[in-house]
């Protein structure tokens, strides 16, 4: 996929980036019909309305399919709303309004959640902030009595501010300074895509404006904007509309509305550009180049927002768009990307090309005729009608959980201030005439009102990417008057309401079966959305690899639909995406699957159009070339990325020479070293009927999903020997190490402690499960606790348990600063040896096995999600029933199994531990916790060496 760099750290935001793709008819009570010419159409999204006296939005979508529920809470407050001087506020009291109430000490919020089988987060974008979790429907109660306390109680104190500023800077400093292409994405486009409009500040801040805030500021802002008067409450999935109803008027009905309201309402308008205008911006460890233009655009709910949208879908969408064609598939480009964010008040348009230095210009001449295309002639109708179904089944995959639905219907709510907006959008693209995006592409893609971005390598300087246009004041907020809150004691304390009945709900069916060749078929129906997903797997993976080929495999999964007889990629790419269907390829440790979604009316079609791909794929020698030095590009990118590295250096020490310490996608001197050939000969010995399986699901019948792998796949038969699959990937265990690796100039370093693991198909796999849970399973884990919840030391701390067939990898992440790097590490290794020497209780087991058990069931509500799960445990040799008998195999780990397996793994010393960083701002320290470091300059570094170091030839 394009964009992997361009659009890194966004994805948190992305929902708002882009208009949310609608379906064609409103499911309201108020019925708005309508005919279409788009032949795809998504199910509309059925809810009910109501709003309290006290200005309280709610909004109810039933779906007794599910066993879970999801309370999402939407405030009509985003960046937009950040005082003068203090960019990032908005997001940083999504933060705080996260933390504690009276009732409610420190990240009790996180227990209620993820104890349950829950989980929870909150993000925070332009237009909105918004609080949500997903948990069994039983706890629909309790999360409603969250809400509450957060709302009607918050406890806005000195430690919730102090402690949440230092996590936000860690985040900032994480997702913006340490990434190449942050500051491109969160400062320089901004800055330069608005004039007065206050979208034009960075929404996660910046270090030096939430240094100067204050805790009286935090009081403030929450007095001014918070309040059921700005707040919608969003509940989707299983429950009786009658009790809901009950239950918010017993639970916010006597919240009182904001005393003083401020209107969240922006007055600024934005003007036109006066004229052309180039910048060039810097910044440290920029490894490519990008060149780029910048071009007002308009509110979400502007006559153009919809041609616009469909604009940028022809120009940058799936993977046949213009951009794609015109720049990467001819080799000028490493990625190229477009972008419409549209927000309430305003919007904009961002075109980049990321291209090497002796190609950067070249590519930045090859986009702007391509842009000149656009605004000088009609697109063709194939081209247009394929955009529309890509929209429409984007919002079809969206819809297939009530989650989904609960967040199409939020997110155009806040954008729009109307939910109907979910669907009447998609009408409207609907209507979309080539004519339309001709007239946008010329009204605002108009080279005399473009901000021309260069952005490369060199030393930070925020001038150099300064709007001309000075910033405007956005003023202050009233001094807050209302008393300090704080936590009451144990004993006052009012208890969150305990669960009620749980709503009995089958899990889906599995149909196990085989079609006419023998070629075993795994199908259930996961729900009632029209579309489906087929994935075909295949054992082997990059453990086949030979030496020195590291990744022939990926390429071989990931290249398989760039040609089949006389059939180009890009002919490939545009029928699937007329079809309103995904297809990709993947290969990881122990084999490869293929994945298609589709709507299930055009199921058929694409089906036959995969088959011919996994059957005859050709890998023709312009596009494995091409995307052979693409890759490599990529891959040098990824060298620049702390934690890209760290994870890849600890499997080369873990693994050496064995199977499993070939890196799936390749390196780029192995990358150099594969030849087509080399693909044609893995597609023909490992993509073979006689290990191939196929998991089809989604909302059609067993039968019918039986019939739609028969068609694909029931005639296949092949000469080709199969290839050769070790029986031991893993191979005998090594010596643990302690790795630096010194990157000058890194913005942060990371933290990757790895331990060997037992298979996934081991007796004690389970039990390990959940003594990792305590370790690292999300933000109830040990280690988030400790080093964010604690510490503020680094944005997030996990643990997991990477399961392959032959052996497993439990490993432990973080990112923090240079100077902190040693700190993180030693709270890594102590949590890890705390496991090893105590005894874990059996309620806090029962909690992280609830938690595993939830997490589990939220992947299993999605046909994509069934199918993963599924096809890994295929994989791994292992039943596809198993994936129904989770909660059972679990149930029966007692607290010894899980001390003895926390015992036989969890062993500090044996841990093998990689930082990456700028060493000279560690490497002291580090040396008081792990002696005999190794300390590997980032340029000496070979990953494809066991010693991990380049061999210098005499």
């Amino acid at each position: 996929m394009l964009r992997n760099f361009l659009l890194a750290g966004t994805a948190a935001l992305g929902l708002a980036v882009s208009a949310p793709a609608f379906a064609h008819n409103n499911g309201h009570t108020d019925d708005h019909g309508g005919e279409h010419a788009s032949e795809l159409t998504a199910p509309p999204i059925e809810y009910t309305m109501w709003t309290l006296e006290n200005g309280l939005r709610v909004i109810a979508v039933r779906d007794d399919g599910t066993s879970t529920v999801t309370t999402s809470l939407w405030y009509e407050i985003g960046s937009k709303h950040d005082p003068q001087g203090r960019s990032g506020f908005s997001h940083l009291f999504e933060h705080i309004s996260s933390r504690k109430t009276e009732n409610m000490p420190y990240n009790l919020i996180y227990s209620l959640t993820a104890d349950v089988g829950g989980t929870r987060n909150a993000s925070n974008w332009v237009d909105r902030t918004n609080y949500f979790e997903q948990v069994p429907a039983a706890y629909l109660e309790t999360m409603l009595w969250t809400h509450r306390e957060r709302m009607a109680n918050l406890v806005v104190d000195e430690q919730v501010f102090e402690t949440e500023r230092g996590v936000v800077k860690e985040e900032l400093r994480q997702r913006v300074l340490a990434p190449p292409y942050g500051r491109l994405q969160r400062f320089i486009i901004p800055e330069n895509a608005y004039d007065l409009m206050p979208h034009r500040r960075a929404g996660i801040g910046s270090i030096a404006d939430l240094d100067a805030a204050s805790f009286e500021d935090a009081r403030a802002f929450y007095e001014a904007y918070y309040g059921p008067d700005t707040a919608t409450l969003i509940v989707a999935g299983n429950f009786e509309l009658e009790t809901l109803r009950a239950l918010v008027d017993q639970y916010f009905a006597d919240i009182p509305a904001r005393s003083d309201p401020i209107s969240t309402a922006v007055e600024q308008f934005e003007p036109e550009i006066d004229g052309p205008r180039s910048i060039h911006a810097t910044a440290p460890n920029v490894p490519l180049p990008v060149i780029g233009g910048v071009w007002k655009g308009q509110a979400i709910t502007h006559e153009d927002a919809p041609a616009i949208r469909v604009l940028m879908t022809i120009l940058s969408g799936g993977e046949n768009n213009r951009l794609a064609n015109a720049l990467v598939r001819k080799g000028l480009a490493v990625e190229a990307s477009g972008n419409a964010p549209m927000f309430r008040e305003a919007g904009h348009l961002n075109v980049y090309a990321l291209a090497r230095p002796d190609k950067i210009e070249a590519a930045g001449e090859a986009l702007d005729v391509e842009l000149a295309k656009l605004r000088a002639e009609l697109v063709s109708p194939e081209e247009l009608a394929e955009a529309k179904s890509e929209i429409v089944a984007s919002s079809l995959r969206r819809r297939e959980t009530a989650r989904g639905r609960a967040f199409e219907l939020g997110e155009a709510l806040m954008a729009s201030g109307d939910p109907d907006y979910a669907d009447r959008g998609l009408r409207l693209i609907t209507k979309v005439t080539a004519s339309d995006v001709l007239r946008v592409a010329q009204r605002y893609l108009d080279p005399e009102r473009r901000v021309t971005i260069n952005y490369s390598s060199g030393p930070e300087d925020a001038a150099s990417y300064a709007n001309p246009v000075p910033m405007p004041d956005f003023g202050t907020l009233p001094a807050a008057s209302a008393p300090i809150r704080s936590v009451k004691p144990e004993e006052a304390r009012e208890q969150p309401p305990g669960p009620a009945k749980a709503p009995s709900v089958a899990p889906p069916e599995m149909v196990q079966s085989a079609l006419s060749n023998g070629i075993p078929v795994i199908a259930a129906q996961t729900g009632n959305v029209p579309i489906a997903t087929v994935s075909i797997v295949f054992p082997g993976g990059s453990k086949t690899d030979p030496q020195e080929h590291d990744g022939v495999a990926e390429l071989a999964a990931s290249l398989a639909a760039s040609g089949y007889h006389e059939v180009d990629a890009q002919t490939i790419a545009a029928r699937f995406e007329s079809l309103g269907a995904n297809f990709s390829g993947e290969a990881d440790n122990d084999g490869t699957i293929f994945s298609l979604t589709a709507p299930t009316a055009n199921l058929a079609e694409a089906g036959e159009l995969v088959a011919h791909i996994v059957k005859g794929a050709l890998y023709p020698d312009e596009e494995f070339l091409r995307e052979r030095a693409r890759r490599i590009e990529t891959l040098r990118v990824t060298m620049t990325d702390p934690t890209g590295v760290s994870r890849r250096a600890a499997r080369t020490a873990l693994y050496g020479d064995a199977p499993y310490g070939s890196h799936p996608q390749g390196t780029p001197e192995s990358l150099a070293n594969i030849n087509r050939s080399d693909l044609v000969y893995h597609r023909q010995h490992f993509f073979h009927p006689e290990r191939m399986q196929i998991v089809i699901s989604g909302g059609l019948t067993s039968d019918d999903a039986l019939a739609a792998a028969e068609a694909m796949f029931g005639d296949w038969v092949t000469p080709n020997g199969v290839g050769l699959i070790v029986d031991d990937a893993g191979g005998e265990a090594l010596a643990p190490r302690t790795i630096v690796v010194d990157m000058p100039g890194s913005g942060q370093a990371a933290i990757f402690v790895a331990l060997r693991a037992p298979a996934r198909g081991a007796e004690n796999f389970d039990a390990l499960q959940i003594a990792n849970a305590v370790l690292g399973g999300g933000s109830s884990g040990r280690l988030f606790e400790e080093i964010r919840t604690k510490r503020s030391l680094s944005y997030g701390a996990y643990s997991r348990i990477e399961g392959h067939k032959d052996g497993s990898l439990l490993t432990a992440r973080a990112q923090t600063r240079n100077e902190t790097a040693d700190e993180v590490a030693a709270i890594m290794l102590t949590e890890i040896s705390r496991l090893n020497e105590e005894d874990l209780g059996q309620e806090l087991l029962d909690r992280r096995r609830t938690y595993l058990d939830g997490s589990y069931g939220r992947v299993m509500e999605t046909s994509a999600g069934f199918n993963s799960i599924v096809s890994g445990l295929l994989l791994h040799g292992l039943p596809a029933s198993d994936a129904s008998r989770l909660a059972d195999r679990l149930a029966k780990v007692d607290s010894a199994a899980a001390n003895a397996a926390a015992r036989s793994v969890l062993n500090a010393d044996q841990a093998t531990l990689v930082v990456v960083g700028e060493a000279a701002k560690f490497l002291d320290d580090l040396r008081k916790i792990r002696d005999n470091i190794e300390v590997i300059g980032l340029d000496d570094l070979d990953l494809s060496n066991p010693s991990l170091r380049k061999v210098i030839e005499e």
